[in-house]
């Protein structure tokens, strides 16, 4: 009796056990999905919520306003560029450089553009000491936001700004050993001061076609013209380990795949090595080794330049285009190597390039802002520099590096340069933009270069009609830099 009492109860408890497996399942389940609901929480609140709520989409910053007063922006040397004057209840967003930076710098209405746009949440923030803040609140009195600190130098964007003139075009200034930007201007611009009346112009029948709000810089998309035979010659030396004796005899003229390739003014240029090549720009001569080149590898290269990429820049920019390939007609080939062709390039990537060739093949994520300081001028953040990827071995850098040199000291920049104190190692360049023989003018180049200090890149617009060519603008702001 006593037997089967027990055998009944552990058949009870058995078939219980059974019963409640779905149960203590759920409630496992239950408590994994909540820690791990914590421990996101946890990661959030410390890692993540300051991004989230500096996040440009992110339309709850502008409650911050309510009680901090937007804080200022200025160049790396301590121009201020946009403040916020207060005049009783009333605030007035203020920019005393007008026009010089305004591509850059944006403005703080219909949307945002630019560092207005981008450092919204640190403009908005305020880390003045707590006995300021507890004044403050006791006084009803708004707190002071934080000034965000650029990586722009005022004399090299005032240079590059006079540089350009009255012309239509870009300049981009880089550190290539830290990505730091110095200088970035795009013409024509505006005056933030009046950015009203601009909004009401440009929504006019009359305005409606009006580029002063595009950022030539990084939105502008031009064929890079000689600029380009740099990547050309790369690829023809990766493939040619014995380029040194490369040898071409230059008739002013020649036709390559039914397509005939015209040097610049028709020069003849005579027997020309690879160095000359570079040097003078021969146009037949890189057209002639451009169609000898492997079609997937010189498109792979350009894919590791970036072309048809994403750039590493956190603000507003177009992507470059390189279209040939495997597939392509050979009659594409001939224009495309001489960077004509579809080919189209922005300034700041055109100087990302040259950049990474200043820099020992290591392309640097390049940025804007350097810190991030408080009303009193103590530092809250600092930037730094970061690679963003190898785009060529150093030996090759070194090599590209010497033929540029050549261009500065007895080829196309040679007027400019070859008497200047420094030194620069850099390519002019020439792209027609349509058949009647009108151009933009490029040049792209470092100083100093077996130390490279700083790096140019410019274009003109229409520079057949200006007289204005991007080797003279360059010059102008090597001269401040040196001055």
């Amino acid at each position: 009796m006593q037997d089967e009492f027990f055998r009944r109860e552990k058949y009870i408890e058995e078939k219980n056990k059974i019963k409640n497996k779905p149960i203590v399942f759920a409630t496992y389940i239950t408590v994994f999905i909540f820690l791990c609901l914590f421990g996101y929480l946890v990661v959030f609140m410390i890692k993540d919520a300051d991004t989230v709520i500096a996040n440009t989409g992110n339309k709850r910053q502008d409650s911050f306003a309510k009680t901090i007063i937007r804080g200022d922006i200025k160049t790396s040397d301590g121009t201020v560029v946009a403040t916020t004057k207060v005049d009783g209840d009333t605030e007035t967003r203020e920019y005393p450089m007008k026009e010089m930076f305004c591509h850059v710098v944006g403005y703080n209405q219909y949307g945002r553009s630019g560092i207005e746009l981008s450092e919204n949440f640190n403009l908005l923030r305020s880390n003045v000491n707590i006995f300021a803040k507890v004044k403050n609140e006791l006084s009803n009195t708004k707190n002071q936001g934080d000034t965000v600190v650029l990586t722009l130098n005022y004399k090299l964007q005032s240079a590059a700004y006079e540089a350009l003139g009255n012309n239509k075009g870009a300049v981009v200034v880089i550190e290539p050993s830290t990505g730091k930007i110095l200088a970035m201007v795009s013409k024509p611009g505006y005056d933030p001061n009046e950015i009203e009346e601009v909004w009401d112009y440009i929504h006019t029948d009359e305005g409606s076609k009006s580029t002063v709000l595009l950022n030539r810089a990084t939105q502008g998309l031009y064929a890079p013209g000689s600029t380009f035979k740099v990547l050309t010659m790369l690829e023809y030396m990766r493939e040619n380990p014995d380029y040194n004796s490369y040898s071409y005899e230059c008739k002013a003229k020649a036709e390559f795949n039914d397509v005939v390739i015209h040097c610049s003014n028709e020069k003849k240029h005579g027997k020309v090595s690879l160095a000359d090549s570079l040097a003078k720009s021969c146009n037949t001569s890189f057209t002639n080794m451009g169609v000898t080149l492997d079609l997937s590898k010189y498109s792979e290269l350009m894919n590791t330049m970036l072309f048809n990429s994403d750039l590493p820049f956190d603000g507003n920019y177009k992507k470059s285009s390189f279209v040939l390939d495997a597939s392509s007609s050979k009659n594409e080939v001939p224009q495309t190597v001489i960077g004509q062709g579809k080919t189209q390039i922005t300034p700041l990537h055109n100087a990302l390039i040259y950049s990474a060739i200043a820099n020992g093949g290591v392309m640097m994520k390049p940025y804007l802002v350097d810190s991030i300081e408080n009303c009193d001028g103590a530092t809250i953040k600092k930037y730094k520099s970061s690679s963003y990827k190898t785009v060529m071995t150093a030996n090759e850098a070194k090599d590209v590096t010497e033929l540029l040199k050549g261009v500065c000291t007895y080829g196309t920049a040679s007027s400019s340069f070859k008497n200047t104190k420094y030194k620069v190692a850099g390519k002019t360049g020439t792209a027609e933009y349509d058949n009647q023989g009108n151009c933009n003018s490029w040049f792209v180049g470092f100083s100093n270069p077996d130390d490279p200090d700083i790096l140019v890149s410019v274009v003109v617009e229409d520079s057949s009609s200006s007289n204005l060519t991007g080797v003279k603008v360059a010059k102008k702001i090597f001269d401040a830099y040196y001055k």
